[in-house]
């Protein structure tokens, strides 16, 4: 299923936060949004998920969702949000509690969602119990338990520090290439949206309008951001971003 956004607006009151997003997010693919605090990203992906209606434009899903899927769309949000009085099992089996499942189909979409995140073993473990990676991929066995078309992901690594990050993108990376799932991913890491990306979608400041879409063509299993092809890319997102960046900071510290 592809997404098809087409001429987005959004403003809250008087204040335009985006303007004239046409994007289209292909199936299969992680496409990373980007560009200065306050220009739009997260509301963008709220935008897409349906919690919020777009003052003007529309954004449409093209296609059919795969046959097994229980929710089209689903978010991973940066604060894990996580039941912290329920097991890892249980706070997954969450998001199935309304759908007319037997028991034992909810235990074996549990089960497959335990194992493909490498967190089976920690099946009757409480949130407390978890480090902040741990819970993150809780976080993700959550969403992938309703097969969704697409992932909506708000900044899911932001909140961990750099070497839990990297593992987390390592699992991300090893699960695409097994499941070729679909992802808008908002992060202000360039990095990582380079580590991550098929494209990149740099946002300018508030409102946020769409100055340039990166592609990265190097394999997601081949990537290296200390490769200089790679670097290179960081360095013209960096580019892109510095002046947006430089003026969307002095907005902000004048609200």
């Amino acid at each position: 299923m592809n997404l098809q956004m087409q001429n987005i607006g959004h403003s809250y009151e008087d204040l335009q936060v985006l303007d004239g997003i046409d994007l289209h997010i292909d199936e299969g693919q992680i496409v990373c949004i980007v560009g200065p605090s306050g220009c739009g990203k997260s509301t963008l992906l709220r935008l897409i998920g349906g919690l919020e209606v777009a003052d003007s434009g529309t954004v449409l899903m093209d296609g059919e969702p795969p046959e097994s899927c229980l929710n089209p769309l689903t978010y991973v949000f940066q604060d894990f949000a996580l039941l912290p009085w329920r097991t890892v099992e249980k706070n997954i089996s969450l998001v199935l509690e309304d759908h007319p499942l037997s028991p034992a189909a909810r235990a074996t979409i549990i089960d497959d969602v335990l194992r493909r995140t490498h967190l089976s073993e920690f099946k009757d473990v409480f949130p407390r119990q978890l480090s902040g990676g741990m819970k993150q991929r809780v976080a993700i066995a959550r969403a992938l338990a309703v097969k969704p078309a697409v992932m909506l992901m708000d900044e899911p690594l932001s909140a961990l520090d750099s070497q839990t990050r990297e593992l987390l993108m390592e699992d991300l990376v090893d699960l695409w290439g097994r499941e070729r799932f679909t992802a808008v991913y908002v992060t202000h890491n360039l990095s990582e949206a380079v580590r991550l990306g098929h494209r990149i979608v740099v946002l300018s400041r508030r409102p946020g309008r769409i100055c340039e879409v990166v592609d990265i063509d190097t394999p997601l299993d081949q990537r290296d951001t200390a490769n200089p092809e790679l670097a290179q890319k960081v360095k013209i997102l960096w580019q892109l971003l510095h002046d947006e960046a430089r003026a969307a900071d002095r907005e902000l510290a004048n609200v």
